[in-house]
């Protein structure tokens, strides 16, 4: 299944500057049931957004009309926790591109790009820069070039590299997961086939 390109995203974000948030809080477990990559978005950090009788609660953060944008921010250690895919679906789902933070857990940054997010890790310092520039003002937008693989906050100007798997990064820019990434290698395995049989 392919996803959309990622190429440069410039958007708000939506700030979440809790450490230690693992799969279980993105995606409970009570909801892994479905098998199609459709519908998890709804119950996208479930517990934390809703009360017991399913109405929002006020005061966490996508519940807050001020915060928006294909851009997640954690805190340090995002992703931690069992290895379920689905909570990498529910991200996307909702409507998430990117998500940064100082620190994935290997397992969700793999998840997470294999469906089309694009994790980003920085450094603390700028982490802390980034929720400063948020604060400040909501609808200060993040930029987020994977080409150049760099984040700027657009407000300041302050811009920091960060490190993506080539592979990886090839498949994000062109819109492929890994049967995709075979697909389009299809006519060069077929040529290289014959030619290994002769």
């Amino acid at each position: 299944m392919s996803y959309d390109k990622f190429t440069i995203l410039k958007s708000t974000a939506v700030p979440m500057p809790i450490e230690n948030v693992d799969t279980d809080q993105i995606i409970p477990a009570r909801f892994l049931k479905a098998t199609e990559r459709k519908g998890f978005g709804d119950n996208l950090f479930r517990d934390w957004r809703y009360n017991n009788d399913n109405t929002p609660k006020k005061d966490f953060v996508l519940n807050n009309p001020l915060y928006s944008g294909k851009i997640l921010v954690g805190g340090k250690n995002f992703g931690s926790g069992s290895s379920r895919e689905h909570a990498a679906w529910a991200i996307y789902d909702y409507g998430f591109r990117c998500v940064v933070s100082s620190f994935f857990a290997d397992i969700f940054k793999n998840n997470s790009i294999n469906v089309g997010i694009l994790p980003v890790q920085v450094s603390e310092m700028f982490l802390d820069k980034i929720f400063t520039a948020i604060e400040a003002n909501p609808r200060n937008e993040i930029e987020v070039n994977l080409p150049d693989q760099a984040i700027t906050i657009l407000s300041t100007g302050e811009s920091e590299p960060f490190e993506i798997n080539g592979y990886k990064k090839h498949n994000l820019i062109n819109g492929y997961d890994d049967i995709d990434y075979l697909q389009a290698m299809k006519e060069d395995i077929q040529s290289f086939a014959v030619s290994s049989f002769y």
